[in-house]
């Protein structure tokens, strides 16, 4: 290539060093977040010896992939609400609330204005969560920007609100059954999208990996800023493959069980094989969801002038301001895409359940800060990483998975998940301290 000689000037300190160092500093790999994916895969092999082989089955790792999916959406969001320097203490209600809106919607109040089983049921439930959701989002950073009210204040007066507006929804009763299209949205065997597809979408993602890779070279070119070897570029789009492939094989390997099988044999006139039918999960349909949020906010992140306002605001609030940022406008549109991402984290729960209660999010809003705050979002602002959320929301999902798998009771279990958030802001702390 006509640029090989300009690929290795990553920096001198590049070429210095133990081998190990300068692979990291030649790759860019994010030792923090590699620091991170080390943290879960000593999870994942402690509870998989621990539970005597259950944990590390693709039939856990399945599940525990569906239900990361409903943390993650709105993990997604809680990375700027805390890179601004604020905090949001109402989404898991904001999930009950909007959950209970689109279940009465679907089983109660479309059915009778237009017939059970019209198509456009689940849309318009669908449509009218995420407008209240991003309703309520966009009043509540009102208050915070427009009122002067601090956001731990306004979102704990939510996380109140809209839990009892919650249960005056239906007087507290469960709503159920939920549209067969909406179910979709939760997993299960209808709401996957076979091995054939998985593998479609493992090699649309491969390729993906290595054009961002290129257009990012390609940029760095563009702008004269150094770039990685080309060695590191084929380790980069290597390890992200190897990765992609490794997740549609475990999905795969997940089959229907039986009993759907059979069923599913019987009324399509199909023989029935001596060793079982093997009918493949393949990728769940809220973990498609959960990936294309994280796509998406990564993109408003990094790439929209919205995304560099948000981060300006949480390192500098003052210099964001007098270099002409209308804050309290982005402080309004973080706390509102916060609601539609509650909204979106809402279906995904009241499909997988099939029905909407009032105890749906409970503690949800602990879940998400937590895996926000793990995956290297500073509570201090300004530094947060949209992949690192989702990571540490399978990072605080694989604990309570395992716990679960192990027979813990409830109690324990939420104690061990308050250390670990304890433990994440103190190490984030420390990071930061060493970092100056």
């Amino acid at each position: 290539m006509a640029d090989t000689a300009h690929s290795t000037t990553t920096g001198g300190a590049s070429q210095t060093g133990n081998p190990v160092t300068r692979f990291f500093r030649a790759t860019e790999i994010d030792t923090r977040m590699l620091g991170m994916v080390g943290a879960l895969l000593i999870i994942w092999i402690g509870f998989h010896i621990l539970t005597g082989g259950l944990f590390l089955t693709p039939r856990n790792l399945w599940n525990l992939s569906v239900q990361t999916a409903s943390v993650a959406v709105m993990a997604t969001g809680m990375v700027l609400v805390i890179v601004t320097r604020n905090i949001d203490l109402s989404v898991g209600s904001i999930l009950g609330f909007t959950g209970m809106v689109m279940g009465v919607l679907q089983a109660r109040m479309l059915p009778e204005l237009l017939g059970f089983d019209h198509p456009a049921i689940w849309i318009i439930a669908l449509a009218c969560g995420l407008l209240v959701g991003g309703l309520i989002g966009t009043l509540q950073g009102v208050i915070i920007a427009f009122l002067g009210v601090p956001s731990f204040i306004v979102t704990l007066g939510g996380l109140l609100i809209w839990r009892g507006a919650t249960w005056f929804v239906t007087s507290g009763q469960t709503v159920a059954p939920m549209d067969v299209n909406f179910r979709l949205m939760g997993g299960g065997t209808e709401g996957s999208i076979g091995a054939t597809w998985s593998w479609v979408v493992g090699i649309i993602a491969c390729i993906a990996i290595a054009v961002a890779i290129i257009n990012a070279r390609h940029q760095r070119k563009r702008f004269h800023f150094p770039r990685r070897p080309i060695w590191a570029e084929y380790v980069l789009v290597g390890l992200g493959c190897v990765v992609v492939l490794g997740a549609v094989m475990i999905a795969n390997n997940y089959f229907w069980p039986v009993n759907i099988a059979r069923r599913y044999a019987d009324a399509n006139n199909i023989a029935w094989p001596e060793g079982g039918l093997l009918i493949s999960q393949g990728i769940a349909v809220p973990v498609l969801i959960a990936i294309a949020a994280g796509i998406v906010m990564t993109f408003i992140a990094t790439r929209l002038r919205f995304g560099r306002y948000v981060f300006a605001i949480g390192g500098n609030p003052e210099a964001a301001e007098l270099a002409g940022i209308k804050t309290r406008w982005v402080t309004v549109k973080i706390f509102a895409l916060m609601g539609v991402l509650c909204a979106i984290a809402a279906a995904i729960s009241t499909a997988r359940l099939n029905a909407a209660t009032n105890a749906q999010g409970e503690l949800d809003e602990l879940y998400t800060i937590a895996a926000a705050v793990i995956g290297g979002t500073s509570l201090a602002g300004g530094i947060g990483s949209i992949a690192g959320a989702m990571l540490g929301a399978l990072v605080m999902q694989s604990l309570q998975s395992g716990m679960v798998l192990l027979g813990i009771d409830t109690p324990f279990q939420r104690i061990v998940v308050g250390a670990v958030l304890v433990v994440a802001v103190w190490l984030d702390t420390v990071y930061r301290a060493r970092a100056k």
